[in-house]
């Protein structure tokens, strides 16, 4: 079972609805302030994080990149540009653990990024 920490400045309850959704069985999601949700990921206690913000990189990654370094971090998407599926794909079999993006974006980045998780998971 995944374990996914969802943090960020808004939508963090419809982040983790799209996430339960799309992991189906195989994720156990919980919702955090920012800081609680980054020292979840340095302490082990959560493998991945989503965050949403306006910017996709501020507010929703700011935390956990403090905690973990930017090369684990990957922002997929911002104001008027959005990661195509392919290298959304690309960054998670990177080994990205966290990933930030607009809140408008999280519909269509959510379900690219929990299905290459499970894919990588298996």
């Amino acid at each position: 079972m995944l374990k996914i920490v969802v943090g960020g400045q808004i939508d963090k309850k419809e982040v983790a609805q799209l996430i339960e959704k799309h992991g189906e069985d195989k994720v156990e999601v919980s919702v955090k302030g920012d800081l609680e949700a980054a020292m979840a990921m340095k302490n082990g206690q959560a493998d991945y994080y989503f965050g949403a913000c306006n910017t996709g990189g501020g507010g929703a990654l700011a935390m956990v990149i403090a905690m973990l370094g930017r090369p684990n971090c990957s922002t997929v998407s911002m104001p008027g540009n959005i990661m195509n599926e392919d290298k959304i794909r690309e960054e998670v079999q990177s080994g990205k653990k966290a990933f930030g993006f607009t809140a408008q974006h999280k519909e269509t980045v959510v379900p690219v990024i929990v299905d290459e998780l499970l894919k990588l998971n298996q």
